[in-house]
């Protein structure tokens, strides 16, 4: 199966040119596993990297066992949330959503008990996404990079609101509360101290890594 990947090219978090694409070639067989040693910081409280976090993302989801863990996917995920310039208590957002929905598969299918046989499947792709993001944002579900890309603009679209309905002055609390707003259904007075389930396995995920830290020696 072959899909189409963007090259990105990030400055300072913003893409500079998101037009070239190119294509790869991942089958249903295909294996990556990531084994390069991850360099940690040597100071325990600096910022989470994506290294860190794709190490995590790779060796500690559930839903997907390590031998098949695609490379290029989780890659891919990476670059699409960096450039949304996630504040670095997030980061991962993207890559735990996807672990927990779909096991980072891109043909994903779920959500059948809410279908009107039961039977069809209301969610699909990567991010489990509903087919009204096909009609807000001209997502194609199957693609994973389109599907991350809209499930992290939808996010990022609730920024607004929530800040003006939470009154929160935390960037950290902001971007739980546009996270939770985004994937979960419209609520009077909104939901600004709820959490979604992704952020959960982000935590975990956090706090491995600081642990890794301490057990590692910066190794």
């Amino acid at each position: 199966m072959k899909f189409i990947l963007p090259l990105f090219v990030v400055l300072n978090g913003t893409p500079v040119d998101d037009n070239f694409i190119r294509p790869i070639n991942i089958s249903s067989d295909d294996t990556s596993v990531y084994v390069k040693p991850v360099d940690m910081p040597t100071d325990p409280d600096s910022e989470i990297t994506y290294e860190e976090i794709k190490e995590q993302a790779i060796w500690h989801c559930k839903n997907r066992s390590p031998e098949k863990v695609v490379e290029p996917i989780i890659d891919l995920l990476i670059e699409v949330e960096k450039a949304y310039q996630v504040p670095s208590e997030v980061r991962g957002m993207l890559l735990a959503a996807a672990c927990l929905e779909s096991g980072y598969n891109p043909l994903a299918k779920g959500d059948r008990k809410f279908s009107k046989n039961k039977k069809k499947a209301m969610a699909i792709g990567i991010v489990q996404q509903w087919r009204w993001y096909e009609k807000y944002y001209g997502t194609d579900r199957t693609d994973p990079y389109s599907a991350a890309d809209t499930w992290m603009r939808h996010i990022v679209s609730k920024l607004a609101k929530v800040k003006k309905q939470c009154k929160f002055k935390s960037e950290k609390k902001l971007w739980i509360a546009a996270w939770v707003t985004g994937v979960r259904s419209p609520k009077d007075g909104g939901r600004c101290y709820q959490k979604p389930n992704h952020y959960k396995l982000l935590r975990k995920w956090h706090k491995n890594i600081r642990l890794n830290r301490e057990d590692g020696d910066g190794c």
